[in-house]
């Protein structure tokens, strides 16, 4: 297997804080890999040091087989890279932004003026490309902004958490583009506090906590570190939300979560449910809602971090 992104042992540190403590992954050529964790968890400092902005204190990183520190102008030449701000300057028009970072790239100008209306396109902003980008709405320049990063046609694409501050349906256009890029043969590593985005796009997840890398795997296997399945039971008369999650306590040997009159408890053994119904039937209670699920990626980042994904991390209130 070929893999477009590897990193051994990496490690970086601001005063007493490790911002990276150890990490390592590996991203094959082609695949997007996700990289979860709440802010200051390293996910950003990963990122940069890849992209050769910033120098590791340990460990080593190849992209696309160079080495970041020692090879950095032929590791700038494969990648791409959208951070958590639109980078563009928005005194600009959109194809005036583009054409700028042709040039940088040493593209002749024609090129660079052939390359932005091509990615104006693809990104649905031709009509919008002769407007100052400072007119553009939170997701047209988000949108101008990744594309900016494809001038070079990269072959790595780092997104930093790309869809922050976005509205869901800007946000679930950029994930469209994102998956184009990916059926392109594209290389991603996306960080995101995001769990669902994780789970539409990444082939591949790693989860950040402390400035390590604490769980790896599929978004299903990741899943299936809870043990189990998820119960959610909600009475049809709210006055019993306290009965059924007594009942479920009882059945399954742990207090359920009881919250806006849903009771919710991790199930291991999806044979208990009939008798969690039956002995709410005994009592009279009519459940209006029933289901077992698989658990959610932010119920498997609670178990595996103790907080929420949204929530800082210690690194982060320690650097604060």
């Amino acid at each position: 297997m070929r893999y477009a992104i590897q990193a051994e042992g990496l490690a970086k540190r601001y005063g007493d804080t490790r911002a990276l403590d150890g990490v390592d992954l590996e991203v094959p050529e082609g695949r997007l890999l996700g990289v979860l964790g709440p802010n200051g968890a390293g996910k950003t400092t990963a990122v940069r040091i890849l992209a050769t902005l910033l120098r590791p204190d340990g460990g080593r990183a190849q992209v696309g087989g160079f080495d970041v520190v020692r090879q950095a102008h032929q590791v700038r030449s494969l990648i791409g890279l959208t951070g958590q701000y639109a980078a563009v300057d928005e005194a600009l028009t959109g194809v005036e932004n583009l054409v700028m970072i042709g040039r940088l790239l040493d593209m002749p100008r024609a090129d660079a003026r052939r390359r932005a209306a091509e990615l104006l396109e693809r990104f649905d902003l031709t009509e919008a490309g002769g407007r100052a980008a400072k007119t553009y709405s939170g997701g047209m320049r988000r949108r101008l902004d990744l594309a900016a990063s494809l001038i070079g046609h990269p072959t790595v694409l780092f997104l930093d958490e790309p869809t922050t501050g976005l509205d869901p349906r800007s946000r679930t256009e950029l994930w469209g583009v994102v998956r184009d890029l990916q059926s392109e043969g594209v290389t991603v590593l996306l960080t995101t506090q995001y769990l669902e985005e994780a789970d539409q796009l990444a082939d591949d997840i790693i989860v950040f906590d402390h400035g390590k890398v604490i769980a790896s795997g599929t978004s299903d296997e990741l899943k299936a570190t809870t043990g189990g399945q998820v119960l959610e039971v909600r009475p049809a008369e709210a006055a019993h939300a306290d009965l059924v999650a007594r009942v479920v306590g009882d059945v399954l040997g742990t207090a359920p979560d009881l919250s806006g009159g849903l009771v919710t408890a991790a199930v291991r053994d999806p044979a208990v449910v009939p008798a969690i119904v039956r002995r709410l039937d005994d009592l009279g209670v009519i459940a209006a809602e029933l289901s077992l699920r698989k658990s959610s990626l932010d119920e498997v980042f609670l178990v595996l971090t103790g907080h929420r994904a949204e929530e800082p991390s210690e690194t982060e209130e320690a650097a604060a």
